[in-house]
């Protein structure tokens, strides 16, 4: 036995995980209870959901389409208030073309100005607070949306919101705002035509 751990590890039966598990929760706990039942419906692996092709994994996105068109007029004409952070190195990435990046930070610079919104864009520099992170969304303090690169996390556990709103504070701090922000897009628009 050349490497015992290794090979300890590569002969195991159950995992170390699952043994640590086992020994910190037993099957009556009913915070793990509650636990493994939120996990279960908040993870949703992207091979899984597109398994049967984009129109059905799209099906149930309907609903959200709608908000999300109740949300324009909302942004327009609502009285509700708005905050939004944007790292600056988004500004200058696209998967599309050209003149859809422009008419994305077009529509971006044009949305900032409402006096509901508050548009921060977080610079790139050294000597950050924080690196950049996951794309998220937060709803009312209530839950909390994560695009991960194998799936889409949906958190509602009040610790898990509390994290995220916690780290959407830290990058709002080092944020700019207002003229400064606006003059990011700008740039990154000037680079692009």
């Amino acid at each position: 036995m050349k490497y015992p751990v290794r090979e300890g590890i590569s002969n195991a039966r159950r995992s170390a995980v699952h043994l640590e598990m086992r020994d910190m929760y037993t099957p009556d706990d009913q915070e793990f209870a509650r636990s493994l039942r939120a996990v279960e419906g908040m993870w949703i692996e992207w091979r899984r959901m597109e398994r049967h092709g984009l129109r059905r994994a799209q099906e149930p996105v309907h609903p959200l389409f709608e908000r999300t068109r109740w949300f324009q007029r909302v942004l327009h004409e609502g009285s509700a208030t708005f905050a939004f952070l944007v790292e600056e190195s988004v500004l200058r990435t696209s998967l599309g073309s050209i003149d859809t990046q422009v008419e994305q930070l077009e529509r971006l610079h044009t949305v900032g100005a409402l006096p509901n919104v508050s548009l921060g864009v977080v610079p790139m520099r050294t000597g950050r607070p924080r690196m950049p992170v996951e794309g998220f969304w937060i709803y009312d303090k209530a839950q909390v949306d994560v695009e991960l690169v194998s799936g889409y996390l949906t958190l509602t556990q009040p610790t898990e919101v509390r994290a995220y709103a916690e780290t959407f504070a830290t990058l709002a701090d080092s944020a700019v705002y207002g003229a400064n922000a606006h003059r990011l897009i700008k740039s990154a628009i000037r680079s692009l035509v």
